[in-house]
């Protein structure tokens, strides 16, 4: 089992102990999306870390859209508690990378795309092949194609 699932399971069990309601319902539903996706497929699998960290990142992400919506229906009360959910799963993924180290990055793999001869709008693919690895759930990939289409314009 992995040692993140492992964390969440601990973690649920002093929630519980603890009534803490909200984060034991965060971390029931988490753990849940993390067992659908381990018996997705043709046979069940056991997550690694980086697997779990995605659902996590998928979960939090859902949490946010859930929020903007409820804030834009003007439902405040489910907007902040969508908030503190994604919140609280925003401690068990690694911190995201400020703008500025996001940018300098990216610009980094932009110079890479072009001496590899790929310029212009079209090494979009080219250069998000050289941004994604290195920043793998620290940065929203909206937020990077963003990014990236601003520095190739």
């Amino acid at each position: 089992m992995s040692s993140l699932k492992t964390k969440l399971k601990e973690d649920l069990t002093d929630a519980i102990r603890a009534r803490d309601e909200l984060r034991s319902a965060t971390l029931r539903l988490t753990l849940s999306a993390i067992t659908k996706e381990e018996v997705s497929g043709t046979k069940a699998r056991e997550l690694s870390d980086d697997e779990v960290q995605k659902v996590i990142a998928k979960e939090a992400k859902k949490r946010r859209e859930a929020a903007e919506a409820f804030t834009q229906g003007g439902r405040t009360e489910q907007a902040e508690r969508e908030r503190a959910e994604g919140a609280l799963l925003d401690t068990y993924l690694p911190a995201q990378l400020s703008d500025e180290e996001l940018s300098a990055i990216v610009t980094q793999a932009v110079e890479e795309a072009k001496a590899a001869g790929a310029e212009g709008p079209r090494a979009m693919g080219a250069v998000m092949k050289i941004v994604n690895p290195k920043v793998a759930g620290r940065a929203e990939g909206g937020r990077v194609a963003a990014l990236v289409k601003r520095s190739l314009a």
